[in-house]
């Protein structure tokens, strides 16, 4: 009895069978979305809207979103949409200058309040009595 060898496979001649690839999401044009849902319109006899996803391997819930878009929104309304949250404006130039004005003036603001609570300490330790804003108004 003579026992035959088999060739061992090469490195990269078979795919690992652990690794499976990444499903990606279907997308589909406006263009497409507005001729199924039109011939959908366009079938009247039972079981054609379903020989319609089918053929084209679509789901009734595609159908129905799509029809809910174009009734709402119009045929505009299938083109796609970016998902995830809406982005933030850019501010203005103006709104950036309010921004960095407003920041300035705060600094200047916390300057004023350190100076103002320094001299009521020294009027504290020098036993000076401070006048009240009330006294002032009236000279």
């Amino acid at each position: 009895m003579v026992s035959a060898v088999l060739p061992l496979p090469s490195r990269g001649a078979e795919p690992d069978p652990e690794v499976t690839p990444r499903a990606t999401r279907r997308r589909f044009s406006a263009e497409y979305k507005a001729r199924i849902v039109r011939e959908a319109e366009a079938c009247r006899r039972d079981g054609e809207i379903g020989a319609l996803l089918r053929r084209e391997g679509l789901f009734s819930s595609h159908l129905t979103s799509w029809r809910k878009q174009v009734r709402s929104h119009g045929v505009d309304g299938l083109a796609a949409k970016k998902r995830g949250p809406a982005p933030k404006p850019k501010p203005s130039a103006r709104e950036i200058e309010l921004e960095r004005e407003k920041r300035r003036l705060e600094k200047k603001l916390a300057k004023a309040e350190a100076i103002i609570a320094f001299q009521k300490k020294v009027h504290e330790l020098l036993g000076i009595p401070l006048s009240s804003p009330e006294s002032e108004e009236d000279d």
